[in-house]
């Protein structure tokens, strides 16, 4: 008879865990000061709206290439060492750009190849990321894990008015590109002390006498048809590409909506993009009362599937509903919009990253940000374009009927596949 007793489940908060999510906290602090006083800077110096929206898209423009590029290499190679030492090269770009600014220093063309190399460095990053994340968390803790994470990024991102402050009290970026470097070096101090020894390499293919670039074609080859062979993977990734193209179109409408239609809001004592700004800010709130929900709570395993379908319908609904709605209403329903958004993503991480195996996740991941990344861009400039010929809302009701197709063709097409990664234990 054995009468040893059975070993405790660890929690959540673990060494290494603790460590990457203080590393992610210190680093996401700089990001935000910096990156909107950066944009507010460049609106300055050019006075052209079509070179500020030039810098803001060049900083995308390497999603859509870096990701699926890098996904092979971070297969064979260590995640963890890649995260820390982009960090402390994010360290020294920002060191660099700070002495430059500080000394009266100012070119558009190198503020434009700077914003492409940071571009590239943090889709990298991203990807490295997300495929070590799941592996510094105790089993059956991944889901919380995750809510962790999306309440912190969205307390942090509430923050940007923050930087806008510090940009005018300040007299300029210089001083935040001082700070953001500080705040990376320290998060790639924090993260050389993640203990977690990385086993993924090993269940990388043989070399087999390949050079680099035909070893680099067979990994990609081999994630590609992964991806491909796992239906309900392949669903769920089409799905979000869909998605992301109608939630970026329709969102990056708002603010056109708000600024061209100020009269509707004349009762309000604040300007009309002033309110935006407030009310934009409910969906951030929702996503933290929302991940402090699904810290204390679990969703049923069986159910997850069912709650995620739900919600794909309803932010479709909210979306095309939302500019038709009083202000009081419409902030009420932004809020709902962010703990729904939240939930959404809490059940399809913890559940993708967790099916995947470790050896192939950095592929998918990789794919996956590709794919979701050309949706929003696409997304967004399909929606600037045809609002120049028609309503705001026409647009937005447009893109929401995309969505709500997309969660049809893909997810509930394919709803056993789906919840069979969905409905697990994690």
């Amino acid at each position: 008879m054995n009468t040893q007793k059975p070993s405790k489940a660890r929690g959540l908060w673990t060494w290494d865990f603790t460590i990457i999510t203080v590393g992610s906290i210190i680093s996401l602090i700089g990001g935000v000061l910096s990156s909107f006083a950066m944009s507010m800077m460049v609106l300055d110096y050019t006075g052209s709206v079509f070179l500020y929206a030039l810098y803001n898209a060049s900083y995308q423009i390497p999603m859509l290439v870096c990701p699926i590029l890098a996904g092979p290499y971070l297969d064979r190679m260590s995640r963890k060492k890649v995260i820390y030492r982009l960090d402390f090269l994010s360290a020294g770009l920002f060191a660099g750009l700070f002495l430059l600014l500080k000394s009266g220093w100012f070119s558009y063309p190198v503020l434009l190849c700077f914003s492409l190399i940071r571009g590239a460095i943090d889709s990298v990053y991203m990807v490295a990321y997300d495929s070590l994340y799941p592996n510094l968390v105790e089993e059956g803790n991944l889901s919380k894990a995750y809510s962790i994470s999306g309440m912190l990024q969205s307390i942090i991102l509430m923050g940007y008015p923050l930087g806008a402050m510090a940009y005018e009290l300040l007299g300029g970026v210089a001083p935040l590109f001082a700070i953001n470097a500080v705040c990376f070096f320290l998060a790639a101090c924090f993260e050389t002390r993640i203990r977690h020894q990385e086993t993924h390499m090993n269940a990388a293919p043989p070399a087999d006498g390949m050079g680099a670039l035909k070893r680099f074609r067979r990994d990609l080859r081999d994630g590609v048809s992964y991806i491909a062979g796992e239906k309900g993977l392949l669903a769920i990734t089409l799905y979000f590409m869909c998605s992301n193209f109608a939630g970026s179109g329709a969102g990056g409408l708002h603010l056109p909506f708000f600024r061209s239609h100020a009269d509707l809001f004349a009762m309000w004592p604040v300007a009309a993009t002033t309110l935006y700004a407030i009310v934009a800010n409910f969906p951030d709130a929702g996503r933290i009362v929302g991940g402090l929900i699904h810290y204390k709570i679990k969703l049923p395993t069986q159910k997850k599937f069912a709650i995620a379908m739900a919600i794909y319908v309803l932010i479709n609904v909210i979306e095309c509903t939302l500019l038709f709605l009083p202000i009081p209403v419409m902030a009420a329903v932004f809020f709902l919009y962010g703990m729904l958004g939240v939930t959404s993503y809490n059940i399809r991480i913890a559940a993708t990253q967790s099916y995947i195996p470790d050896g192939k996740r950095a592929r998918f991941n990789g794919a996956y940000q590709m794919l979701t990344s050309l949706g929003s861009l696409c997304g967004t400039l399909l929606a600037g374009s045809l609002a120049e010929v028609m309503p705001e809302r026409g647009v937005i009701l447009l893109f929401s009927a995309v969505g709500l197709a997309a969660a049809w063709l893909f997810i509930f097409r394919n709803r056993r596949e789906v919840a069979a990664i969905y409905n697990r234990e994690v």
